[in-house]
């Protein structure tokens, strides 16, 4: 770093600023010295009033002041007031002169004509002090010693006038000023050190507190963003603190954020309150299973863990930090991990089965040119429509394993209506619920781009999925098709269940996670990979239908342009063993899907 010139007229204690160098930390010093400077401006101001009051009382009642040693007391008056008032301090590494010569050399003079011109036997020689520790807490340590050395000098000056030379009395007088002389180079010297100590102390701890703010802060985001809930209790059950994950575990949206919660305050908080009291009452970390309900329609199967805060100074534990998991996402964490390997195997294996399954395909085609009972010719034409359905699944598999899988540009051009009202009407005779299912076409001539078997695979997760949670009522599952702008199509399965967990919620489309213990967790994951492989998109949503709430999945599919247009079709609702003719797979007739666009 280059030396400033001028730096030794600079506050000595701005060299701690090499050690804090941030322009907050800069900031934060020269503020504090120019509180520093207005106090030492206001001590100078004070000392003036009573030295021009002294000065007025003897010239008025004793008699043995001058009366323009009170002109001289009443100059140095405004001289402080000026300096106060009209003078702000300049900043480090700028040139002091000036304003030394305004302050320092100022009071050295004035102390100098009132010690030497004394009446009355008063001593003014400690108000030396003043520009001495002035100099040396606001100066540089030259300048400290400069002042230091200007008073040594006068009081030297003053004994060799007061008494004749190598006399008793002018003896005591050298000997007595040398003694103050040396007192001030101490005081200057020590004062400086102490000035530049507490400095730098200074600066460290702010560089300190800067860190463990900027560490707080940063604790703070990873709580905030962590899916496993923190709670801070203290000894009597108060809630000093909880993340959102944590808010959301105990009482959803209806969480105050203002106020604190006391544990024992709800019934269903009693596992958890419980939990801590027998933390604090033993001492130590506990762990349990737990299940509360953050709503009616909500319960949670929680894994929670305490965690006392660290004993200091022999102190008692006064918080306890708990810790909930939702048991459903540690399940689906551990099926994640072991189904990932049987993943990677399932593909391993679905590429080994194309040979052999290309093979059964050959053979069978072979076969069937040689067969011609009606009996025969049905065999062969079962063996080879399994063995098509067994290629696409492979497929399927292999398509799901890739890191990226690519959107299909091959798919055909389907018509919306008369597509989904056969593959409802087989699932609707399959699954043997009887007035259940009410179909409603509303996309006449609508054509969009998707495999027959992919969308029959997608409609039947989703009907099986509402079939689950339905009532079970007449018309308590709906299957609608309706436009969704003009490039848009909209396939909506709607059904009459309670509202879904907020935790199942966030989590509907994820692989591996479900509800049920007995669910794999891939039916939605499929529908979802099935729909983006198409540039369709996938979402749920609390919706009324016929004034009763429900839960609705719908599909925003594109549509394909230029297609001829179809009748309108009337609401269906299909009762078992109705048949439809079977559903025919069209030509390919387009490129590629259209551009996706948010929904």
């Amino acid at each position: 770093m280059a030396k400033d010139p001028n730096s030794q007229f600079a506050p000595s204690w701005f060299s701690a600023l090499e050690v804090g160098n941030s322009t907050h930390d800069k900031a934060h010093h020269v503020r504090a010295y120019e509180r520093l400077w207005r106090a030492f401006m206001r001590a100078r101001v004070l000392i003036a009033l009573v030295l021009l009051a002294l000065q007025v009382y003897l010239l008025l009642n004793v008699g043995g002041s001058a009366k323009w040693l009170v002109l001289v007391c009443a100059l140095h008056l405004s001289a402080t007031l000026a300096v106060l008032f009209w003078t702000h301090p300049v900043g480090p590494g700028r040139q002091f002169r000036a304003q030394w010569f305004m302050t320092i050399a100022v009071d050295l003079v004035v102390f100098g004509l009132l010690d030497h011109f004394q009446q009355a036997g008063l001593n003014y020689a400690p108000l030396f002090a003043l520009p001495v520790l002035l100099a040396a807490i606001l100066g540089s340590m030259t300048l400290a010693l400069a002042t230091a050395a200007a008073v040594t000098i006068y009081l030297l000056g003053a004994a060799a006038l007061s008494a004749p030379l190598l006399s008793e009395v002018s003896t005591a007088r050298f000997l007595q000023s040398g003694l103050s002389g040396t007192g001030f180079f101490v005081v200057a010297f020590l004062a400086n050190q102490l000035a530049q100590r507490l400095a730098r102390e200074e600066a460290l701890a702010l560089r300190s507190q800067a860190a463990a703010r900027s560490q707080a802060e940063v604790n703070e985001l990873v709580i905030e963003s962590l899916s496993e809930g923190v709670l801070v209790v203290d000894r009597h059950g108060v809630v000093r603190n909880a993340n959102p994950a944590a808010q959301g575990m105990l009482m959803g949206d209806s969480y105050p954020k203002a106020a604190k919660l006391l544990l024992s305050a709800r019934a269903e908080w009693e596992g958890l309150s419980r939990l801590v009291d027998h933390t604090f009452h033993t001492g130590q970390e506990m762990e349990t299973e737990i299940q509360i309900a953050p709503d009616e329609y909500t319960t949670l199967r929680l894994f929670a863990r305490t965690r006392l805060t660290n004993v200091q100074n022999g102190r008692s534990n006064d918080l306890c930090v708990l810790f909930l998991e939702d048991l459903r996402e540690v399940e689906a964490r551990v099926r994640t991990e072991k189904l990932a390997s049987m993943g990677r195997m399932s593909a391993a294996v679905a590429h080994e089965i194309r040979n052999p399954l290309s093979a059964i395909t050959q053979a069978n085609a072979l076969l069937d040119e040689e067969v011609t009972e009606p009996g025969q010719k049905r065999l062969t034409r079962m063996i080879d429509q399994n063995a098509q359905r067994l290629s696409r699944i492979v497929d399927d598999i292999l398509n799901v394993a890739r890191a990226q899988p690519t959107q299909d540009e091959g798919a055909p051009a389907l018509p919306l209506d008369h597509t989904v009202r056969h593959i409802t009407h087989e699932w609707n005779r399959q699954s043997q619920s009887k007035g259940v299912l009410g179909v409603h076409p509303h996309a006449p001539g609508v054509h969009i781009g998707f495999d027959p078997e992919h969308l029959r695979r997608l409609l039947i997760n989703l009907l099986d999925n509402a079939l689950r949670h339905a009532s079970g009522r007449p018309s308590s599952i709906r299957v609608i098709t309706q436009p969704a702008g003009p490039d848009r199509a909209r396939i909506s399965v709607w059904s009459d269940g309670a509202p879904l967990e907020p935790s199942v919620h966030k989590h509907l489309f994820e692989p591996f996670f479900s509800s049920e213990s007995r669910s794999s967790g891939l039916g939605l994951y499929i529908c979802r990979e099935l729909c983006e492989r198409y540039g369709a998109q996938i979402a749920y949503q609390r919706s009324r239908l016929d004034q009763k709430e429900g839960n609705e999945f719908y599909v925003v599919a594109p549509v394909l342009q230029g297609l001829p247009k179809a009748p309108v079709q009337q609401s269906l609702s299909y009762p078992p063993g109705d048949s439809l003719p079977p559903l025919s797979r069209p030509p390919n007739s387009r490129n590629g899907p259209p551009p996706m666009s948010t929904v």
